[in-house]
């Protein structure tokens, strides 16, 4: 069984991180750069000509490098999360002892969604820097407490017989939103709000996608190992 849920989780999570890299290199990551440019504020000094075209020269140079270990770093980061996701995702899959195959992994990568991304999403969007946001620690413990509440709220609805038990599961995902997510006091951000609005529905969109994706892999390649263990 160990064996089974390694080898899925690996081989499903590194082919959807590489899927999940090469979406946010054209999508959101263009969008963080521009962002950080009005973070940063665009500062420009007023110096001669020579000393310009030097100093331009060596920023492209510093930006080349800055870009590929940014890319580097980037497709490190969603291959391990995407495995460690699809550590998560196998997992479930084994304790609930089901059937899976890539048709069912759907359904279950749409859940992963739902409790990832979606329900906190409601509360609290995805961010770009330079924007205004609430304490972090506030935001962490909403953020957990709300993955926690809906990812039993959807084994009570999924799992459950008894319809109250169903019901109890519903007031469990949406207890989170009730409570409510942290606030912060509204002050103008250096980010114009086209350009959050645009990171915010490109991050669920290629969210969305991953774990359509990491769930269809996963009950593939489980299926997989099953049939020749």
């Amino acid at each position: 069984m160990l064996t089974k849920i390694v080898i899925t989780a690996l081989l499903a999570g590194a082919l959807a991180g590489l899927f999940v890299f090469a979406a946010h290199l054209v999508t959101t990551s263009p969008l963080i750069i521009q962002a950080e440019v009005y973070e940063n504020g665009g500062s420009h000094s007023h110096a001669s000509p020579e000393t310009a075209a030097e100093a331009h020269h060596g920023a492209t140079n510093r930006a080349s490098e800055g870009t590929f270990k940014r890319h580097a770093l980037t497709l490190l980061t969603d291959i391990l999360a995407s495995i460690g996701f699809a550590f998560v995702l196998t997992g479930a899959v084994a304790l609930s002892g089901r059937e899976v195959d890539a048709h069912k992994g759907l359904i279950w990568g749409l859940c992963g969604f739902a409790v990832f991304h979606a329900s906190a999403s409601l509360g609290l969007p995805p961010e770009l820097p330079g924007m205004q946001a609430a304490n972090i620690t506030e935001r962490q413990i909403w953020w957990s407490s709300t993955a926690l509440a809906t990812t039993a709220g959807l084994a009570l609805v999924f799992f459950a017989r008894a319809p109250w038990f169903k019901a109890v599961g519903v007031g469990l995902i949406l207890l989170p939103h009730i409570v409510g997510a942290p606030t912060h006091e509204l002050t103008a951000s250096a980010v114009p709000a086209e350009l959050a609005a645009k990171f915010a529905a490109a991050s669920l969109v290629v969210a969305g996608l991953f774990w359509l994706l990491l769930g269809g892999l996963t009950g593939y390649f489980y299926k997989r190992c099953r049939q020749t263990a």
